[in-house]
């Protein structure tokens, strides 16, 4: 059974919801609606179809249009080799997902990124909270509306008080040391 059979089966349990899979240059898309639904679709996917591992979850800035944002679950059937992916869009009144940790573990670390780097929540998760950038960070970096040469900060002790350049910045890690602490960018001070 290829990917686009795979992806016919899932959109004949969920076609309400969801779009015909479109394929492009060999790999399968699938438009999910109704983005309420996308833990019980993955659900199914996954103990239905095979779909055992979570590959990615990523987000797209569309930002002008509604809605605002597109998440984009990458799938895989590792008996097989078949992928799918699974779009869905989600406004800017709501940004906000179900979790699908309860699928899948491992999109705890990348729904925690989305949160830290799209702003868009995860209802549910047990732990979300920024992975990338400093708790207490109010700015949302990958949204297409944050500026190329950053934003300073009025928080005194959590980062810089001036624009960060991105040369050296804060998350640049120092060559060398003796083990990965000591290379951490968190622990080193911003020169003066």
């Amino acid at each position: 059974m290829n990917a686009l059979d795979l992806a016919k089966q899932l959109q004949a349990k969920f076609g309400d919801v969801l779009s015909e899979p479109a394929e492009f240059r060999g790999e399968i898309t699938i438009q999910l609606a109704n983005a309420e639904r996308i833990a019980e679709v993955c659900e199914f996917a996954k103990k239905e179809l095979g779909f055992d591992y979570l590959v990615d979850i990523s987000s797209l800035d569309n930002y002008g249009e509604d809605p605002r944002w597109t998440v984009v679950y990458h799938l895989r059937c590792l008996a097989n080799g078949c992928e799918l992916r699974l779009k869905t869009g989600v406004s800017e009144e709501k940004s906000e997902l179900p979790t699908v940790i309860g699928v899948w573990r491992t999109a705890n670390w990348h729904e925690r990124e989305i949160y830290d780097m799209m702003g868009i929540r995860f209802r549910g998760h047990p732990d979300l909270r920024r992975i990338l950038m400093w708790e207490g960070y109010p700015y949302f970096p990958l949204r297409k509306d944050f500026p190329l040469a950053g934003k300073p900060t009025v928080v005194p002790e959590v980062a810089f008080t001036k624009t960060a350049p991105l040369e050296g910045g804060p998350f640049v890690t120092a060559p060398g040391g003796k083990d990965a602490i000591e290379r951490e960018p968190r622990v080193r001070t911003p020169e003066k």
